[in-house]
């Protein structure tokens, strides 16, 4: 799995360089936000901006990184879902669960 990540202040936002959140990547996925939190960094947004496709498996590993972030008094904030990504967090209703930007600028003014 291709990610970049980048230190804005005291926030940093994980870029999924992917087309693809499924059952192939996502455990890598769910690794990656384990570290994350367990080096006690506390706020992360994970842009989505290129993820065209979503199934079940992404949306765990997104659910089990914010359970995560939770845990240790942390924030997991998602931005820039593609329409056929923001579909699947509506049907699934997780729309309510997590805090959704439309762009990472967004998501960083949030913070402040």
């Amino acid at each position: 799995m291709k990610i970049k990540l980048e230190k804005v202040d005291a926030i940093t936002v994980m870029y999924i360089k992917e087309d693809r959140l499924d059952a192939n990547n996502s455990e890598e996925l769910k690794e990656e936000i384990r570290s994350f939190f367990g080096n006690e960094k506390k706020d992360l947004v994970i842009d989505l901006a290129e993820i065209h496709f979503i199934d079940s498996s992404g949306l765990g590993a997104l659910v089990s990184g914010y359970k995560i972030a939770s845990t240790l008094h942390g924030s997991l904030k998602l931005s820039s879902q593609q329409s056929q990504v923001k579909s699947m967090f509506e049907l699934t209703r997780l729309h309510r669960v997590f805090d959704i930007f439309t762009t990472v600028d967004d998501a960083l003014l949030s913070y402040k």
